[in-house]
């Protein structure tokens, strides 16, 4: 039946693959272009149509956009129950699974730690917020999104016990509506487990339909990632229309600080992979490029899992034991890239809104950072919903936001390179020091 899964999950990859071929990544940076050329022509720098015409336009250029991400998101439950289950069955008992988890925990929680503290210096730094003009920045407020400056309130001390025995499941289905990943992962987890002591032909229908949801899953995502390069021009259409191309300019010490976060990030994962699998850095990126270009496509580590899984187990190696457990669990609470760009944007708001949180501060945004990204889901745009949590708790006006939503998208592309990443050199670890 093992065999069986790996040809089933081989064939999902190679669905994706196909779009590589197309060039879809070209396709989308050929959109983005467009989109940013579109949003100046009709936004308020040129002054070719009135404000609310504009304002129209942009609102139904982005149609195709908004309707993309919910697509997106509309497979990840599916998605993550069904590997998270089937990884599990095709391990060797849950002695090994204990020892995985507890081993890729570890490393996900260290590395997200590490991508904090990483941006949260390179910020300090720098001090991008340096390089804005508050007064021209924060009257951009006026025009935010709404939805992007609600934050959740963070629970006090005595709210944690409550909050951890929230994430246990009170029912399976439940769960799955609830749209709490980490609550799902926990779900999927406890049902893959029971499955392993029931003999194989009690176990192989509950497989089997698990087989198919997957399958009908990335049909699903197959048709969505045709129509990428349309919602990434609207998206951006939309947000340089609205902020005009002066806004999108004066945050470009921002965007380079944040690229350089997160390039140093990539490195440090190809570096821990070249360690542990002695495969050089420019080995590991011609193995993983596929997967890569299809995050950065999407970016959803979530919708590109299937090609990941085929990855690590045909290209680099690793057993189907390991890499159907860890990158399903890596797609929800491994999220590198998206830690080390709250740490950033954090402390460049901070900058820009002259508010000083001090050590105490910092040390508050490790630690938020750190549990938000492993919390939030492998999504697109999910950080910047996190992200205002993180900003109301220092201090800083959450409705800041509206500062850099307006470059999130290519960074929310890059993120995902680089949680993909992550995943993926965390399976030669586990490969490496996790017997199996």
């Amino acid at each position: 039946m093992a065999r069986k899964f790996s040809r089933s999950l081989l064939n999902l990859g190679d669905q994706l693959t196909s779009l590589m071929r197309e060039r879809l990544w070209l396709q989308v940076v050929i959109g983005m272009f467009l989109g940013v050329v579109t949003g100046i022509v009709i936004g308020p720098g040129f002054d070719l149509v009135p404000s609310q015409t504009s304002l129209l336009i942009a609102n139904w250029v982005a149609f195709p956009g908004q309707l993309f991400l919910m697509a997106i998101q509309f497979v990840v439950i599916p998605l993550v129950v069904a590997s998270v289950i089937r990884g599990i069955c095709s391990g060797q008992g849950t002695e090994n699974l204990g020892r995985l988890s507890g081993s890729t925990v570890t490393f996900f929680v260290g590395t997200t730690i590490v991508a904090v503290l990483i941006g949260v210096t390179i910020a300090i730094l720098v001090g991008p917020g340096n390089y804005i003009d508050s007064t021209t920045m924060q009257s951009t407020l006026a025009e935010t999104q709404a939805d992007a400056a609600k934050a959740a309130t963070l629970p006090g001390l005595a709210d944690f016990p409550g909050v951890i025995v929230a994430l246990f499941p009170r029912d399976p289905l439940t769960s799955f509506v609830s749209g709490n990943m980490l609550q799902i992962v926990i779900t999927a987890a406890i049902i893959g487990i029971a499955l392993l002591s029931l003999p194989l032909e009690q176990s192989r229908p509950l497989m089997d339909l698990l087989a198919s949801i997957q399958a009908v899953c990335m049909v699903i995502v197959k048709w969505v990632l045709r129509f990428a390069p349309l919602a990434v021009f609207g998206l951006l259409a939309e947000i340089t229309a609205k902020v005009g191309i002066g806004t999108l300019l004066g945050m470009g010490i921002y965007v380079l600080v944040a690229v350089a976060g997160l390039l140093l990030l990539f490195v440090i994962y190809l570096l821990i992979g070249w360690a542990v699998s002695g495969s050089s850095p420019f080995k590991l990126m011609g193995q993983m490029r596929e997967v890569l270009l299809l995050a950065f496509s999407t970016s959803s580590s979530a919708a590109v899992m299937p090609l990941t899984l085929s990855t690590v187990e045909e290209k680099l190696g690793v057993p189907s034991f390991i890499a159907r457990f860890v990158v399903p669990l890596g797609t929800t609470i491994n999220m590198g890239g998206t830690a080390i760009y709250q740490g950033i944007a954090t402390i460049f708001l901070a900058q820009v809104f002259n508010v000083e949180i001090g050590l105490a501060g910092i040390l508050l945004v490790v630690v938020m950072a750190t549990g938000a990204a492993i919390g939030s889901p492998g999504t697109p745009g999910v950080g910047i919903v996190i992200l205002a949590t993180i900003l109301s708790t220092v201090g800083i006006p959450a409705a800041g936001i509206a500062i850099i939503i307006g470059v999130d998208r290519p960074l929310d592309m890059l993120r995902t390179i680089v949680n993909v990443t992550g995943d993926m050199v965390a399976c030669l670890v586990m490969k490496r020091f996790v017997r199996h």
